[in-house]
């Protein structure tokens, strides 16, 4: 059971990504004592009509302002939300990206939206990739209204893992994550970390102590929350507002990715998980299949995010015009 702090978001300060980036916090209290929440945007937000609220994945945060500005370039301000223990949320003295259930970050995604509501936009769109997408799936379905659309970025919808991994080994995690929370189960490999950074090659120069190449443990109570998710997903949703799930063509290998894999497709999920129970979101689901996609469907090369890009705000002025 947790204890949540009082919703009120700090005042607003300079934020990691400079220029006209600000960040709030939101103090919270769980059962791993003292916490925050950051929600970050623009010093402009509340100037434009509609707005995005964004919801980042495992081992990630928000730091994706080039595609923030393509959504502030079809009339939107942006939100972005780095939950308890993540990004700029990371406290000494507290497990990164740790959360025993899916539902605790409610308090922080309640918070958020409140707050993009105050600043008078009456169009908000929910949009989470990869366990953010799942999060933001069952946040919609769980508060009916809360938004006027979502979209899912390569969202995790079932563990890319062998049947014996998904089915057997998934019920000994159920109890392991109960008796034992804290012991590590998995990890996550190097190869699409390292192929996307500016220091091994890539593009993007994020921080690597909030983002490092080979992840954060993989903890038993963490995998539990994330199944039980998966579980309440399988058994189907009820989202009523128009959702849009993005995925890449393709999966690559996961262990041993080839450079044409990390160039070029999801490297870290399998898009049939995504494409098979898409439909069970609700009934104005529409997926979206981006050739040469990665993981991250903004971190793509140049030429694919553009076409992801154009395709999201061609949905977007179709569904919410």
């Amino acid at each position: 059971m947790r204890e949540d702090g009082p919703m009120t978001w700090s005042e607003s300060q300079p934020d990691v990504l400079g220029g006209e980036w600000s960040a709030r916090t939101l103090e919270l209290t769980d059962e791993n004592g003292p916490g925050i929440a950051t929600l970050v945007h623009r010093a402009d937000a509340g100037s434009r009509p509609r707005a995005m609220l964004y919801v980042h994945g495992f081992v990630d945060y928000f730091f994706q302002d080039h595609h923030a500005q393509e959504w502030i370039d079809h009339g939107y301000d942006v939100y972005a939300l780095d939950l308890r223990d993540y990004g700029r949320s990371i406290r000494p003295g507290r497990t990164p990206n740790w959360i025993t259930d899916l539902r605790d970050y409610d308090t922080e995604i309640d918070a958020a939206l409140a707050f993009v509501r105050s600043q008078g936009h009456e169009v908000v769109v929910l949009d989470g990739h990869s366990t953010g997408g799942l999060i933001a799936a069952l946040y919609v379905h769980d508060h009916p209204g809360s938004v006027d659309a979502l979209v899912l970025n390569s969202p995790w919808f079932d563990l890319n893992a062998s049947w014996f991994e998904r089915v057997v080994a998934t019920r000994a995690i159920d109890r392991l994550g109960l008796t034992h929370p804290t012991l590590q189960v998995a990890s996550l490999g190097e190869p699409y970390g390292r192929s996307i950074h500016a220091s091994s090659g890539g593009e993007w120069d994020f921080h690597l102590p909030w983002k490092p190449h080979e992840g954060f443990p993989v903890l038993a109570g963490w995998l539990r929350a994330v199944r039980r998710g998966h579980a309440r997903l399988a058994q189907g949703l009820a989202i009523v507002v128009p959702v849009l799930v993005a995925t890449s063509g393709r999966s690559g290998d996961r262990t041993r990715p080839t450079e044409q894999d990390l160039a070029g497709s999801d490297v870290v999920l399998n898009v049939q998980h995504m494409w098979k129970r898409a439909p069970l979101l609700g009934p104005r689901v529409r997926v979206l299949r981006v050739p040469g996609g990665r993981h991250d469907l903004t971190l793509s090369e140049p030429a694919v995010r553009a076409r992801y890009s154009a395709s999201l705000f061609d949905w977007l002025e179709r569904v919410l015009p």
